[in-house]
């Protein structure tokens, strides 16, 4: 693990770990600030941008908190 990921808070730190596993995320961010986290990715070439983000949003459900909003979106392409 990278100095990096070993500075970032646990929850988030795990928010990544979900987020980069679920299939056809290339890329992630998220971004955290009190009752409020947004969660970005790139999709891979082949995967549907809603249905991705639909099964990322399942995949960080159990880290959400009472009275929290989780916003999720598309990242831009380097291109």
């Amino acid at each position: 693990m990278t100095d990096l990921a070993t500075q970032l808070p646990p929850r988030m730190r795990r928010t990544l770990e979900l987020v980069y596993g679920v299939e056809g995320v290339t890329a992630a961010r998220v971004w955290h600030w009190p009752g409020r986290v947004s969660v970005g990715v790139r999709p891979a070439m082949l995967s549907a941008p809603s249905e991705l983000l639909r099964r990322v949003e399942h995949a960080v459900a159990g880290l959400r908190e009472p009275d929290e909003t989780w916003d999720f979106g598309l990242l831009e392409s380097d291109s």
